[in-house]
């Protein structure tokens, strides 16, 4: 297992050698996706990461701290976003932030979840000054 080789592009094929070793050659494309490597086979079919490779995006751990952070507010062991900020001790602002996540239209939540957002999509995108109304919320993605 020492001597494998990744090759972006060939044709298929199978050798063999004199010492017995047998050598398979796959044609694939290595593609970067939200800072990830995923490969692609020949049909174009992604072979999908293993759960334990794969790490949380930007936007789905600002999603997760802000719906925390809301559950810490609305269940009262904060009194304030300030406070929240104070103990993490992070900016008020960004606390802020992170909470306006939670507003977003459900299919949204999910396309950051399967992490299938356009590219072009940023955190500030979503979280500063958010539309109140879904649709507008997706319009503004679409128009991006």
């Amino acid at each position: 297992m020492s001597n494998i080789q990744i090759r972006k592009t060939g044709d298929p094929a199978v050798g063999s050698s004199s010492d017995g070793k047998l050598t398979i050659s796959v044609p694939i494309q290595i593609k970067r996706r939200s800072g990830r490597m995923l490969v692609t086979l020949p049909n174009g079919e992604v072979a999908a990461p293993r759960p334990w490779d794969v790490a949380a995006t930007s936007l789905q751990l600002a999603l997760a701290r802000g719906h925390r952070w809301l559950a810490m507010l609305e269940s009262g062991e904060v009194k304030s976003l300030r406070e929240i900020a104070e103990r993490e001790k992070i900016d008020n602002s960004y606390v802020s932030r992170m909470v306006n996540l939670t507003t977003l239209a459900p299919d949204i939540v999910v396309a950051i979840l399967d992490d299938s957002l356009p590219n072009d999509i940023t955190l500030f995108d979503l979280a500063v000054d958010p539309p109140a109304l879904w649709d507008e919320q997706r319009r503004r993605i679409v128009e991006r």
